[in-house]
């Protein structure tokens, strides 16, 4: 082996441990990689930082933690959203579905105590009602939409959500009902007459919405969107 062969072993495993590589000086920087669900949580975390009482940040980040099967940190992110707002429903639903992963029998205590918080209030009911079904607990949906039901049995809105939760769970007989029903106390869904035509059903004359459903429907209306994305 010459000696010029020799340095050029010696000097290439000098560049192997260094790691840096001999063509650029060894300063190579390696270029990490986030995925898009890190680079939300980074950005979620930037904005804890700047505002620490922000409950929809703590919110989001509780969600990706989350889908990611961390429920201890899912936990905590929801709890400080609650202590901030309260009456978040989302944060709730969310609570309740995390700590049936981690602990079932506090799980039923807390959906119980936010279902009997919403109790006097039909719109309340029925917003933990569409985030119980975001959250896909269907126990806990259906019987807060039954509570929305026995306080506004004549809302418009109330009757279309049941009759969409059944559609979801493939009960065509119960979705006729609610739909028909919401459909007669305002015939200006046209979500629900397309609804009512897949399922046969011929279209009826309204009934004459009473004021307080008609005031409960517009609520119900500006805040549902959201949760039905």
């Amino acid at each position: 082996m010459t000696k010029k062969f020799r340095f050029l072993v010696v000097m290439s495993l000098v560049c192997a441990v260094l790691s840096g590589g001999c063509g650029n000086g060894g300063n190579k920087t390696t270029k990490i990689h986030r995925t898009p669900a890190e680079k939300e949580k980074a950005g979620l975390m930037k904005k804890i930082d700047r505002k620490f009482d922000n409950p929809q940040a703590h919110y989001e980040l509780g969600q990706l933690y989350q889908a990611d099967g961390l429920w201890t940190q899912a936990e905590y992110e929801y709890n400080t959203a609650l202590d901030l707002d309260p009456v978040y429903v989302e944060a709730q639903a969310a609570m309740v579905k995390v700590l049936q992963k981690s602990e079932p029998a506090k799980s039923q205590i807390y959906a119980d105590i936010y279902s009997s918080q919403a109790a006097s209030s039909a719109s309340r009911s029925l917003q933990l009602a569409l985030a119980f079904q975001k959250q896909q607990l269907d126990e806990y949906a259906l019987g807060s939409y039954q509570q929305a039901l026995r306080l506004a049995p004549n809302s418009a809105k109330v009757n279309r959500q049941v009759g969409f939760y059944y559609l979801t769970k493939g009960d065509k007989v119960r979705a006729k009902d609610y739909l028909t029903r919401s459909f007669n106390l305002d015939r200006n869904q046209p979500d629900v007459a397309m609804e009512l035509g897949k399922l046969g059903i011929a279209i009826q004359l309204p009934r004459k919405t009473k004021g307080s459903a008609r005031k409960l429907d517009k609520i119900v209306d500006r805040s549902d969107k959201d949760l039905l994305k």
